[in-house]
């Protein structure tokens, strides 16, 4: 059989390679034509048909890996491309059951933007709907610790963007650690928007990660300026640790599934609260 004869087309889909392959450099062209043909390559399948050992094709897969031409998975690997326009297609938000109140949250804290200053935006699917909301070509400064918020700036352009650095923590790809902290402490930022797991009159705002707790209290000592972005769900909800009372929030800007009652419960200690 000839190398031609194996390559997949819409009359013979997929890999029909039977028998070694005698070049690395055939072999993994052939590999990446099946990915792209099926979706995806598995391993035993590979080594049962170019008639090789799983361990030649793991290494086969690692090579195109560093290529950028396919992306590792358990057991295979799929075509890297593929890959990468899931992740700009699938936005954090499309399979939360909240996300059109979060939308409605980060249109309202559009009005917060200071004119041509900085803004700093913390991690999470609240600030990240924020981050998707900016007009294009917004003419801010922007810092963050979130790797997809990062991403969702730099796309649109016309942002001064600072990514802040540190250990990246799975899955919410946050940078915490000193690395981001540090980077902080000489920092001026005009607001500061941040999320949270929950908020309580009693307890304030809370995180149950200890290494999203020093962030994020850096974050609020940064800033003139604290607004809160978290919708109802977390009201009332208190996790393992603290990282800002209630009097260290200039506004809480939540949905309206938020009742009148608790919002004045809220209002009564201090804190403006917005129902968008």
């Amino acid at each position: 059989m000839s190398f031609e004869s194996a390559i997949p087309s819409p009359e013979r889909p997929g890999l029909r390679v039977v028998g070694p392959v005698k070049y690395a450099a055939e072999r993994q062209r052939l590999i990446v034509a099946e990915a792209h043909a099926n979706g995806r390559v598995e391993v035993t399948d590979l080594a049962r048909r170019f008639d090789v050992t799983g361990e030649t094709i793991r290494r086969d897969l690692t090579v195109l890996e560093r290529r950028g031409q396919v992306r590792r998975v358990h057991g295979g690997a799929l075509p890297a491309d593929a890959v990468a326009a899931a992740a700009r297609h699938t936005p954090p938000l499309s399979h939360d059951g909240y996300a059109v109140q979060k939308r409605r949250i980060a249109r309202r804290a559009l009005e917060e933007l200071p004119l041509g200053g900085t803004i700093l935006l913390d991690g999470g699917t609240t600030t990240w709907a924020l981050a998707d909301a900016l007009p294009e070509g917004g003419g801010l400064t922007v810092v963050t610790n979130n790797l997809a918020v990062a991403a969702t700036v730099f796309a649109k352009g016309g942002y001064d963007l600072f990514l802040l650095g540190g250990r990246v923590r799975q899955p919410a790809g946050d940078a915490v650690g000193v690395w981001a902290t540090e980077a902080l402490a000489d920092v001026c930022v005009d607001v500061a928007f941040l999320g949270t797991n929950g908020f309580s009159v009693d307890r304030g705002l809370t995180t149950p990660h200890e290494s999203e707790l020093v962030a994020k209290r850096a974050f609020v000592a940064c800033a003139p300026r604290v607004v809160v972005l978290a919708d109802s769900t977390k009201a009332g909800a208190v996790t393992f640790h603290r990282f800002a009372s209630l009097h260290e929030v200039d506004l809480l800007i939540t949905d309206t599934d938020l009742d009148e009652a608790r919002a004045d419960d809220f209002g009564a200690v201090g804190l403006e609260v917005v129902r968008a």
